[in-house]
């Protein structure tokens, strides 16, 4: 009975949710959409004629987010390239290049890279979450595996100079994780952007300025 009443109350509070009606009105597939263009709008991350690779990006809202910052090209198209990666498959948008497939794999890697032609990334940007079980040191060892993940992959695609967004959450693991960006990064913060839900310990890491790139 308990669990039937929480998920009432979970689609009540989606269904009357700002963010899912904005995101609905405006055409993105996700509320989470808000959260990236927050942190965006304060850090000036995504800017046209560069190359950006959204991990984890189904169902797609972050990349359709970065494809209209990049838009503008005369006769239509983006100026700058988006590449998204996902286990899942990804409805297609516009001028988005995905590729469907585990990134720690080589195939999935090979083809980023053969699209690449040997050029550097500006910006990666991860919006991934492992499944929870609820016992905090498992996931807490599960987040600091996801986010292992995308700094490795920074640090293997990213220019010098750039940069690199992903999800986190304050837990057993953040001081960890924090610790991990400083080795990275040059400069690291982190944002608890609106649309983010107050009760939610999740919480976005920037590190700018790749330190060690390969």
């Amino acid at each position: 009975m308990a669990k039937n009443k929480f998920n009432q109350n979970w689609v009540h509070d989606h269904i009357n949710d700002p963010y899912v009606k904005l995101a609905q009105k405006e055409g993105y597939r996700a509320r989470a959409v808000y959260k990236l263009k927050e942190i965006d709008e304060a850090e000036k991350l995504i800017r046209p004629g560069q190359v950006i690779v959204d991990l984890g990006a189904t169902p797609g809202s972050w990349s359709q987010y970065v494809r209209n910052k990049l838009a503008g090209k005369e006769g239509g198209g983006i100026l700058g390239e988006i590449f998204a990666l996902d286990l899942l498959p990804m409805e297609p948008i516009a001028d988005v290049q995905f590729i469907q497939g585990d990134f720690r794999e080589d195939e999935v890697l090979d083809q980023l890279e053969s699209k690449l032609m040997g050029r550097k990334v500006d910006l990666v940007l991860s919006d991934m979450a492992p499944n929870l079980s609820g016992n905090s040191t498992v996931d807490a060892a599960r987040v600091e595996y996801i986010i292992e993940l995308a700094i490795a992959f920074a640090r293997a695609h990213l220019k010098p100079g750039g940069s690199l967004l992903v999800k986190c959450f304050h837990g057993p693991s953040y001081n960890n994780i924090v610790n991990m960006f400083k080795d990275e990064f040059k400069l690291v913060m982190n944002k608890k952007p609106k649309a983010s839900k107050d009760k939610s310990s999740e919480i976005f890491l920037l590190g700018k300025g790749l330190k060690h790139p390969e």
